[in-house]
C-alpha cells in the first residue's frame, strides 16, 4: 500500500500528523485515505481535528481507536515489567482510558468510531473477549487487528468496518469556534478532551496569551503541549482522571504554521532519543532472516 511519509514532530509536542499537502496528495491518488495521528487521541486527533482540518477544510469521515490489551493494563495499574502477563482485573480497570477516548471522539467531534484491538502475541483470549464485551457495552464497534503478523491480510476485516463507517452521515464538529479566545480554546480542550476542571499559567504565560490575544492572533488554533501518558499534565496519573488543572508554563507563536503552542505541565519540547539507536541490535542471520528488530 502506498504511504505518504511527509510531516512533523510528535503529538505531545506539536501537530503529530502529517502535513496537507501528504493528505490531499493521497486523497487524488486514493479512495480512502488514512492519516495516522500520533500518541492518544487526546493529543493526535485532537490536533489533527481542530489545527489540520479547520486550518485546511479536510472533513475525517471516521476514526480508527486504536487500543492494545497492554496499554489498558497499564493504565490498571500494571507495572511495565509485568504486563506479559494475564490480568483481567487490570485490563478492566484501565479500560475507563478508552471509554474516555472514544467518548471524545463520538460526542466533541461527532465522527463514528471503530476500535481496532492491535494484537500481541502475549494477549490471552480471555482479555480479548473482555475488552471486545466492554466495547459492545459502549456500543463500538469492535476489530481484532493482526496486522503485526499477517500483514495487509490480518486488518482486512478492520478495512472493510473502516469503509462501512465512511458511507454512515456523521455530525462533523470542532471542540472549540474559531471566535473562542486563546484562553477559552485552552479551556475547552481541557474540559472537554481531558476531563480538567479548569485552567492556570504562570504569570509570563498569561502575559503572552494576553498579548498575542491583543496583537491579532486570537484567531489562530492552539497547539497543547504536554505528556502523552496521561489525560492530566501529570504522567502517573492514569486511567481518565478528572478534577485536575491544566497548567500552562509557556506560550510559543508559531507564526509560519499559524497555532500558538501552550506548553503544559514538565513536557519536553525536544524529542527524546535513546543513547543507543535500535539500528545496533538488527542485523541478518545466516538464513537470511531480519533479527534485533524486537
Amino acid at each position: 500500500n502506498l504511504a505518504f511519509i511527509h510531516g512533523g514532530p510528535f503529538a505531545n509536542i506539536a501537530h503529530g500528523c502529517n502535513s496537507v499537502i501528504a493528505t490531499a496528495t493521497a486523497s487524488k491518488l486514493a479512495d480512502y485515505v488514512v492519516t495516522e495521528a500520533g500518541f492518544g487521541a487526546d493529543l493526535g486527533a485532537e490536533k489533527f481535528i481542530d489545527i489540520k482540518c479547520r486550518k485546511s477544510g479536510l472533513q475525517p469521515s471516521a476514526v480508527v481507536l486504536v487500543a492494545t490489551v497492554r496499554a489498558l493494563k497499564y493504565h490498571g495499574g500494571v507495572a511495565v515489567k509485568e504486563l506479559g502477563a494475564e490480568n483481567l482485573p487490570a485490563l478492566e480497570k484501565g479500560m475507563v482510558n478508552l471509554q474516555k477516548h472514544l467518548h471524545n471522539i463520538r460526542t466533541h467531534y461527532g465522527l463514528p468510531c471503530v476500535v481496532a484491538i492491535n494484537h500481541r502475541t502475549e494477549d490471552t483470549a480471555a482479555e480479548i473477549a473482555m475488552l471486545e464485551k466492554a466495547c459492545a457495552e459502549y456500543g463500538a464497534k469492535v476489530v481484532v487487528a493482526k496486522h503485526w503478523a499477517h500483514g495487509g491480510a490480518g486488518a482486512v476485516d478492520l478495512a472493510h468496518v473502516v469503509v462501512d463507517l465512511c458511507e454512515q452521515a456523521n455530525q462533523f464538529q470542532y471542540v472549540y469556534d474559531e471566535k473562542d479566545s486563546l484562553w477559552d480554546k485552552a479551556k475547552t480542550i481541557a474540559q472537554k478532551i481531558y476531563g480538567a476542571q479548569g485552567i492556570s499559567a504562570d504569570a509570563k504565560a498569561k502575559t503572552m496569551i494576553d498579548k498575542l490575544q491583543e496583537q491579532g492572533y486570537g484567531h489562530y488554533p492552539i497547539c497543547i503541549a504536554k505528556t502523552q501518558y496521561s489525560f492530566s499534565t501529570d504522567a502517573k496519573a492514569l486511567g481518565a482522571p478528572t478534577g485536575h488543572t491544566l497548567h500552562i508554563r509557556e506560550v510559543r507563536l508559531a507564526a509560519g504554521a499559524e497555532f500558538v503552542v501552550m506548553v503544559c505541565g514538565d513536557v519536553m519540547t525536544m524529542p527524546g532519543l535513546p543513547k543507543v539507536p535500535s539500528a545496533h541490535a538488527i542485523d541478518i542471520d545466516d538464513a537470511g532472516n531480519i533479527v534485533g528488530l524486537f
